[in-house]
Formats: C-alpha cells, structure tokens, sequence
C-alpha cells in the first residue's frame, strides 16, 4: 500500500475551459495525469487530492469529472479549492462514489494513518490582505481544527500516522507562521500538503520543508509536472 498526493487536477471534461492555454504541464495535462496515475497506482494504494478538481460550476457539471476520477484506481481523499465551486454539502456527496472520500470537517482513517483538513485560504500579511479575507481565514481554521480534532476521536493515543490537506498554501507570501501550522503542530500531523500555486515564481510563496516536526509539500499538478508524488 502506498500513498500518494496531487492537487488541481483542473478537470473540464464537460465544459469549455481548456488549460492548453497555459503551456508547459498543462499541455495535454488530462492524459498525462491518467497515463502516469495508472502506471504509479494501484488499487490497494490512497490519493490525496488538494483542491481545484473540476472546473464545474455545479455538481452536475463536475460529474463526469468525478466519474472520471473514480475510475481510476485507489481511494482518494479530496478537500475543496478556491475553484472548486460545485462543492457542495458533505450529506450531498457522501455516497455518490465508491472511491472518493470528500473531507469537510472530518477526518477519514485507515489501517495505516489518518487525513484531514480543509479548503484553506489566504494568511493574515498577505499582500492585499481585507477584513474580508480574515472573516474567511478564520471560519477555515475552525473547519480545520474540526477536522484535526476528528483525527483525535478516531486516534486518541496518536499510534498512526497524520497527513494534513489544504488547499491554500499555509502561509503568506512572506513564508510567515500561520495558526493554520499551529493547527497542525497542535494536533501531531506528520506531513501537509498543498496546492494552489502555479508557475516557477509562485512556487515559492508558499512554505516547503520541515517546520516544527511537520513537512509540508506543495503539490500542484505543474509543479509535479502531472505526476502523483508517492509521500511512502
């Protein structure tokens, strides 16, 4: 059994909202994220998806993005991107797939370890950071902290491994501490991954290494050139 992660996936298989535009990985990017999935994975292993999936602007839009994921093999584990805007109630969406776990305030474990997290989003000193940006920032550290503390219930003497998941990175421009990494620290999260940042002179806005016992990797679909990273 292995574990791997990826994250904006950025699927449009029933809208218009080609990524070619953007060169480089995302050339193509749909087919090479499936021909080097099922050369990586297999149907015992796990995948962790952070954020951005389809680009559908309701459920029915992303389905057969969703479909699609589903027929590749392993269980995945998704949270919800800032594009993510068919996200919709947990109740909703539980149950629609056989191989899809959706993460929203909980957790979801295994023989092996434990993920949680959430969506994420821009940390206080940010450039252009608003009063509205604090409300949102602040309503996902208690989503997160919800989450984390799932982990907690199903794990109380911490024997298993933790894996953390945002979306966003977990801190600002500024590689600053977050509570967002206070969170994870809290709550003994081993590794984070994120997403989220696109291009060469964004990847490093966001934090990447280890911190306080934690290593955090970003894992956006350009950076790993639309290949799942195996974590072990």
């Amino acid at each position: 059994m292995s574990v791997f992660v990826i994250s904006d996936l950025h699927l449009a298989l029933s809208v218009e909202k080609p990524m070619d535009i953007f060169g480089g990985a995302w050339i193509n990017h749909t087919e090479k994220v499936k021909a080097r999935w099922l050369d990586l994975i297999r149907p015992e292993d796990h995948v962790i998806i952070a954020g951005d999936i389809s680009w559908g602007l309701h459920l029915a839009e992303a389905m057969d993005d969703l479909r699609w994921i589903e027929a590749l093999p392993g269980t995945k584990y998704m949270v919800r991107g800032n594009h993510d805007l068919w996200w919709t109630s947990l109740s909703k969406m539980t149950g629609l797939f056989e191989t899809i776990r959706f993460i929203q305030n909980v957790s979801y474990e295994t023989d092996d370890f434990l993920v949680g997290g959430s969506r994420g989003w821009v940390c206080p000193g940010s450039e252009g950071f608003t009063p509205e940006d604090q409300k949102i920032y602040k309503r996902e550290l208690i989503r997160l902290g919800m989450s984390l503390a799932d982990m907690d219930k199903k794990d109380p003497r911490r024997r298993k491994r933790r894996i953390g998941v945002l979306h966003f990175p977990p801190t600002n421009e500024r590689l600053m501490d977050s509570e967002f990494m206070e969170l994870f620290q809290q709550y003994g999260v081993s590794k984070v991954v994120y997403g989220h940042l696109h291009g060469k002179d964004a990847y490093k806005n966001g934090f990447q290494g280890m911190k306080n016992n934690v290593e955090y990797i970003l894992t956006s679909c350009d950076r790993l050139n639309c290949t799942p990273l195996r974590l072990w």
